[in-house]
C-alpha cells in the first residue's frame, strides 16, 4: 500500500478521498488554489499544498505544479478524483514519467476510451451496439450537415475529449446547425483544451443507464449493477438512482456482461463506468466510457456494500478486488442521489455563489451526505456549482423515495440558493414516482 497519496482535486470529492485514505492508513496530501485556502479538504488532509491562483488553468489543471507538489511531498501516487485532469492521458503519462502511480487506467486506455469518438469506434469493432455516428471528428459545418442529412435530424454534437454535458448540443434542423456547431467547439475547447467534436444520431426520449465496473491487474473484472441517470438538465445529471427502475434482472445481466466485454477488450484497470442509452423498445446502445470515478458513485456503494474509492487505491497499489468472494453481486435495496448545486432553480438554474450563513444537514437511517461546505464557507464562483450530494437508501424504491423527501426537507442552507426545492418537486411528480423517466423529463415537466 502507498505511504502518501496526493489528491489532485477539490470540493466534496477531495474530502471523500481524504476520508478513504485515512481509513486505509495512507497519508493524504491535498492541493488547493488561493480560492480554496479555507476549504474543508485542506482542513481534513494530513498535508496541504497551494498550487496557484483561483483559475483552474493556473491551479487544478497545471500539470507541472501538481507533479512538483507530489514529488516535493514524497507522494507515491496521485488520485485525480473526477473532472479537471481525471481523464487526461497526458497527466497520467506525466505521473508515470515522474515515478508516480496514477490512480486510474493507463494513459493508453484513457486516450482510447476518453476520446468519445475513438471509444465508440472501438466498441463497434468488438460488436457492441452503438448509436450511428460520424466516422471520426467532424471539422466543418459542411461535413456536419452531410452527416445529419444521411441519418436524419435530430443529431447530437458531442465533444470528443470530455463529458459532464460540456461541448454538447442537440440540433433539430439545419437552420441552427452552424451556431450549435460553433458553440459546441468553443465550449469543448474551454472545458477540455480540445475543440474536436463528432456527431451521432440523437435518440428521442431515451433513458441514460450506466454500469459501474472495476478491474484489477490480477485479471479480475466485475460489474456492480447499474445506475439510472435520466434526470438531466442540458445533458448534466441532477439525480441518479440505483438500480434502474427500467431494467429487468435479465436486462441487468445482459448490460453488465456487455460492459465487461468493453472492459476486457481494452485491458482496463481501475474503476470506470460504461454508459448506455436505453430506447423505448428496451434496446441499449453504448454511448461512452468514463475512465474515472463518477460523481454518482455513492448510489452504487449503497446497494453493493462497497467502497469504490478504497477499491481504486487498492487496485492501483497492485492488489486484487477485495470482495471477489461475494460475487456475483445483486442490488440490495434502492438508493437515490440528489446533486445539491449552488444554483437558483426558479431562475433558469443561475449560479448562486456566496457565503453560507446557516447550515443544517439531514441524518437518520439510510441517509448520507457527501459535502465540503460548512457554516461560514464561501462558495466560489470560479468552479463547478456542486456543494453537496445527498444519498438515501431504502429496502425498496418506495422507502428510498420517502427518505429522500424527508431528508430534503431537513436539509437547510442559507446564504445561497440551491437545487433542494427542485429535487422536492421532482419527487412529487407522479411520473417520477412511477419510474417513468426519460432524459427529457425536466423539459417535459418543468419546461426548462
Amino acid at each position: 500500500m502507498f505511504g502518501k497519496v496526493l489528491i489532485a482535486n477539490r470540493g466534496e470529492i477531495a474530502v471523500r478521498i481524504v476520508r478513504a485514505l485515512r481509513e486505509l492508513g495512507v497519508v493524504s496530501i491535498v492541493v488547493y488554489s488561493d480560492a480554496d485556502r479555507d476549504s474543508l479538504a485542506v482542513q481534513l488532509a494530513d498535508e496541504a499544498v497551494c498550487i496557484g491562483p483561483a483559475p483552474s488553468a493556473q491551479s487544478y489543471l497545471n500539470i507541472p505544479a501538481l507533479i512538483g507538489a507530489a514529488n516535493s511531498r514524497g507522494a507515491q501516487a496521485i488520485h485525480p478524483g473526477y473532472g479537471f485532469l481525471a481523464e487526461n492521458a497526458a497527466f497520467a503519462q506525466a505521473c508515470a514519467d515522474h515515478d508516480l502511480v496514477f490512480i486510474g487506467p493507463t494513459p493508453e486506455v484513457i486516450a482510447m476510451m476518453g476520446d468519445k469518438n475513438i471509444a465508440r469506434t472501438t466498441m463497434m469493432h468488438i460488436g457492441i451496439p452503438t448509436i450511428p455516428g460520424s466516422d471520426g471528428p467532424v471539422t466543418s459545418v459542411e461535413d456536419a450537415a452531410a452527416f445529419a442529412e444521411t441519418v436524419g435530424y435530430p443529431v447530437l454534437i458531442k465533444a470528443s475529449a470530455g463529458g459532464g454535458g460540456k461541448g454538447m448540443r442537440v440540433v433539430s434542423d439545419i437552420d441552427v446547425l452552424a451556431s450549435a456547431f460553433a458553440a459546441a467547439k468553443n465550449e469543448a475547447a474551454a472545458a477540455f483544451g480540445n475543440d474536436e467534436v463528432y456527431l451521432e444520431k440523437y435518440l428521442t426520449r431515451p433513458r441514460h443507464v450506466e454500469v459501474q465496473v472495476l478491474a484489477d491487474s490480477c485479471g479480475n473484472a466485475v460489474h456492480l449493477c447499474e445506475r439510472d441517470c435520466s434526470i438531466q438538465r442540458r445533458h448534466q445529471k441532477l439525480l441518479e438512482e440505483a438500480p434502474s427502475p427500467a431494467l429487468t434482472p435479465e436486462m441487468r445481466e445482459q448490460m453488465g456482461s456487455v460492459a465487461l466485454e468493453a472492459v476486457r477488450a481494452v485491458s482496463y484497470t481501475g474503476a470506470g463506468t460504461v454508459e448506455f442509452l436505453l430506447d423505448t423498445d428496451g434496446r441499449f446502445y453504448f454511448m461512452e466510457m468514463n475512465t474515472r470515478v463518477q460523481v454518482e458513485h455513492p448510489v452504487t456503494e449503497a446497494i453493493s456494500a462497497t467502497d469504490l474509492i478504497k477499491e481504486q487505491v487498492r487496485i492501483a497499489a497492485g492488489e486484487a478486488i477485495s470482495f471477489l468472494e461475494r460475487l456475483p453481486l445483486s442490488p440490495s435495496g434502492h438508493a437515490i442521489e440528489f446533486r445539491i448545486n449552488a444554483e437558483d432553480p426558479d431562475h433558469h438554474f443561475w449560479p448562486s455563489p456566496g457565503t453560507i450563513t446557516a447550515l443544517r444537514l439531514p441524518g437518520g437511517p439510510g441517509v448520507r451526505v457527501d459535502t465540503h461546505i460548512y457554516q461560514g464557507y464561501t462558495v466560489p464562483a470560479t468552479y463547478d456549482s456542486l456543494v453537496a450530494k445527498l444519498i438515501v437508501w431504502g429496502t425498496d424504491r418506495a422507502e428510498a423515495l420517502a427518505r429522500g423527501r424527508r431528508a430534503l426537507r431537513e436539509f437547510h442552507i442559507e446564504g445561497i440558493k440551491t437545487t433542494i426545492p427542485f429535487h422536492l418537486r421532482v419527487l412529487n411528480e407522479p411520473d417520477f414516482a412511477a419510474g417513468v423517466v426519460y432524459t427529457d423529463f425536466i423539459e417535459t415537466h418543468f419546461g426548462s
